[in-house]
């Protein structure tokens, strides 16, 4: 177990770190995100350890994936500016 959460944490990390490092504009400041990324894979990896009760390391890092990647586009903001047209026109 404590492979899968240092495993899945350094995953998170990894994929926090790209998603920082790719969309710097449109994400809030670095550490904010790289927390995030680490909070979500070890949540999806308590997760998924749960559901599979230890079974499946590989499984347990997708889990881990796919909530660190959720958590973080949570924090994504728009790519541009919102245009607000008004009722009359």
């Amino acid at each position: 177990m404590l492979l899968e959460a240092i495993s899945s944490a350094i995953l998170g990390l990894a994929l926090a770190w790209a998603a920082a490092h790719r969309l710097p504009h449109r994400l809030p400041a670095r550490p904010l995100v790289l927390s995030t990324g680490v909070a979500g894979a070890l949540f999806g990896a308590f997760v998924m350890h749960s559901a599979l009760d230890a079974g499946g390391f590989l499984m347990i890092l997708v889990g881990a994936a796919i909530v660190s990647v959720a958590s973080l586009s949570l924090l994504l903001r728009p790519a541009g500016r919102l245009r607000r047209r008004s009722a009359t026109a």
